[in-house]
């Protein structure tokens, strides 16, 4: 785990960012454009978007994982919290110990800038993921729906 750090996304990160945000895209069967990963990469590489960008890169320079995340408000906290929209190890380099540092880090990042809370949803069958997400956070009861407008 020691070679592997995490640090803000930057402007000469796309390739490597893309073959990730790929991944991401297939491993959840959405289909997604160039056009749609064009969006989100000036998203994450705008300093006034809210959504932001955590990558884990190994000493070499090659990115392993990605983390995009933003703030959210929490009205009935009156709070701020975190969203933690994506998250995504390579699959070769699952086990590395690039999602705990990403999770780790969105911590940090949440005690520093006084969010309330780290969140995220996962499949159900997302059985990997959720044994780690098990070690490090507390499952809610909360069910989640999506309406079309």
């Amino acid at each position: 785990m020691s070679s592997i750090s995490v640090r803000s996304v930057r402007d000469g990160d796309f390739a490597q960012w893309r073959v990730l945000y790929r991944g991401y895209a297939d491993f959840y069967g959405v289909e997604q454009t160039e056009e749609a990963a064009a969006t989100v990469w000036s998203w994450v590489t705008d300093p006034g978007h809210e959504v932001d960008a955590l990558v884990a890169e190994d000493g070499e320079g090659r990115l392993l994982g990605l983390a995009h995340y933003r703030p959210f408000a929490r009205p009935l906290s009156a709070t701020v919290g975190c969203f933690l929209d994506d998250l995504f190890v390579a699959p070769e380099h699952r086990g590395s110990g690039a999602a705990d540092l990403l999770l780790g880090a969105l911590r940090e990042l949440a005690a520093e800038r006084g969010w309330s809370v780290v969140r995220w949803i996962t499949a159900d069958d997302n059985h990997r993921a959720r044994a780690k997400y098990d070690q490090v956070a507390r499952r809610t009861m909360w069910v989640t729906y999506d309406m079309t407008p």
